[in-house]
Parts: C-alpha cells; sequence; structure tokens
C-alpha cells in the first residue's frame, strides 16, 4: 500500500511507520522539518506540493495537532484547537482536488471526547459526550472531519486513549515517577485510566484499514480500563519500589504549573470500551495492563 502519514515524526508515527514498512508498504511523511527522502514538506496550514503524494494514495493517516501537554492558556486554547481543524481542512482541500483519492482517511481523535465517568463505560453507541474545553476540541474536530463526504473515501476517527510504549507517550513518565517514589495514586485514585499498547494500537490501525466495512469513529483502547489507584499499584509491584507517596490534588495543582501542564491529564477519568473493534473480531495482543506491562519490561 502507499501510505501517507501527516505529521508522521512522532511517537505514534514514528510506529505506525516502522510497521508498516515492516509489512513491505511503502510511506511518506508529511512534516514541518523534513530529513529524509520519504518525508515531504507541509505546514498543515496551506496547499503546497505535498498535495501530489495524495494522488493514488491508499491510506491516509492525519495525526496532526498541538500537544495538549501544556497549560491551557487563551495562546494554547487557539494553538490546540487551530492545528486541529486547519490540518483537517487543508487535508480536505488537496483531497477534493486529487483525481486518484485516497481510500480510506484516518483521523487522529481522542477517548477525552468522552466526559469524565468512573462507572459508565463508554462505547462508540452509548458514549456519553460532554462539553468543556477538551471535549469541545474533540467535537469540533470531529465535525470538520466528518462535514464533507467524498465518494470511495472510508473516513474513521481514531479516539485513542494513552499508548503505552518505550520511545514515548506517558509510559516512560510513568516509569521514571515510580521509580523515584512518586508511583501512588494521583488525587483520589478513582479515576479510570483507559489504555493501550503501541503494538496493539499499530495493529488496530491496520485492522481498520483492511476491515471495509468499519467507517465512522472507533474507541482505540484496550478493553480492561482501570483505576488510577489499581495503575500506580501495579507499576509499584513490577517495579519492585517499596513505597509510592500520593499526590493529593492541592499539591498537583501546584506541581502542574512548574511542569507547564493541566491536571485534568491526570485527573480525568476516562472509561472507554472499544466495542466496534470487539465486534469485528480484532484480538489484542495485551488486552489487560498487567501482559502489556510486562511486554515493555522485557523490550
Amino acid at each position: 500500500m502507499k501510505i501517507i502519514i501527516a505529521a508522521g515524526t512522532g511517537f505514534l508515527g514514528k510506529n505506525l511507520e516502522k510497521y508498516f514498512t515492516g509489512k513491505g508498504d511503502q510511506v511518506y511523511i508529511f512534516t514541518r522539518n523534513p530529513k529524509r527522502k520519504n518525508e515531504i514538506y507541509w505546514d498543515a496550514k496551506t496547499i503546497g506540493e505535498w498535495r501530489k503524494t495524495l494522488e493514488q494514495a491508499d491510506v491516509l493517516i492525519n495525526l496532526t495537532g498541538k500537544s495538549v501537554d501544556c497549560r491551557y492558556h487563551e495562546k494554547n486554547r487557539a494553538e490546540i484547537y487551530n492545528s486541529r481543524i486547519e490540518s483537517t481542512r487543508v487535508l480536505q482541500e488537496a483531497i477534493d482536488h486529487c483525481i486518484l483519492k485516497p481510500k480510506i482517511w484516518l483521523n487522529a481523535g481522542s477517548a477525552t471526547i468522552y466526559v469524565h465517568s468512573e462507572k459508565h463505560l463508554n462505547t462508540e453507541e452509548n458514549g456519553i459526550i460532554g462539553d468543556d474545553f477538551s471535549m469541545n476540541i474533540c467535537k469540533s474536530w470531529e465535525e470538520e472531519f466528518f462535514k464533507t463526504k467524498n465518494s470511495g473515501i472510508r473516513k474513521v476517527a481514531l479516539r485513542t486513549s494513552i499508548v503505552l510504549g518505550n520511545n514515548g507517550g506517558a509510559f516512560p513518565k510513568l516509569k521514571m515517577i515510580t521509580r523515584l517514589g512518586l508511583g501512588g495514586k494521583q488525587g483520589r485514585g478513582n479515576q479510570m485510566v483507559s489504555w493501550i499498547h503501541i503494538e496493539d494500537f499499530c495493529k488496530a490501525v491496520d485492522w481498520i484499514i483492511q476491515n471495509e466495512n468499519r467507517d465512522g469513529a472507533v474507541n482505540i483502547t484496550a478493553p480492561a480500563p482501570l483505576s488510577n489507584e489499581a495503575m500506580m499499584k501495579k507499576l509499584r509491584k513490577q517495579f519492585k519500589a517499596p513505597f509510592g507517596l500520593n499526590a493529593p490534588v492541592w499539591q498537583l495543582e501546584i506541581a502542574s504549573v512548574f511542569l507547564n501542564t493541566e491536571t485534568e491529564l491526570l485527573l480525568k477519568s476516562r472509561n472507554v470500551y472499544p466495542q466496534k473493534l470487539m465486534e469485528s473480531g480484532f484480538h489484542f495482543s495485551y488486552p489487560t495492563f498487567d501482559e502489556a506491562i510486562l511486554n515493555l519490561l522485557k523490550s
């Protein structure tokens, strides 16, 4: 296949590129800083030479978006919103001008679209979508993505949870704080954590590409979310950490200012279930947190 990954130089993009090139596919990367032959310059805002690469592509994967790991002041809020909407819009514009359009377009999304939920398990069918800055970003993103329908193009929004891998994302940070003795619960510890192993993330993307009756929004999460308290306990056990200091909310509020982030990233309960993947027969290599962690520690 000819696969294009927009903003493909980050954690998820690098792993997807490795996965698909390992299968013999031809992968092109759209990036602001091209350094390799398969990397093509784009600014994620305007049509450029990159548009020609979309011709005869089998798959387009758009991962563009400013990281939400920042303070939500006015400037960052605007950049978080604009980076997602503008990149989606310009890709649609470019596709509209293609003679031979991509067959499937997968756009990044987030499991954060669902409300804080400790009891209700959010599937694509019965998930409760709320109304705050983060959820509204996710809603606007999907609305922009799905508002234009092109004949012959299958669109899928990837509502992805925390992706666990050794070469980026949340896991190296979790490993570090646990080893430093800071691996206690954050806040009350009741908030649910939805997650997925990086290998299963790549496999799920491939599964959706191959499964031609899959479209719309798809939850990209493992089928076993767990509480923050349970997750930290499992990490302490695996790393043989003798203790883990708890972090109350007031402490996290202070720390978040110095770490230039938001407590929402730790305290929001993301209780999400991958109903569409499960119903379509997708097989998780690491369906439980214990299996995922054991594999990452061996890698």
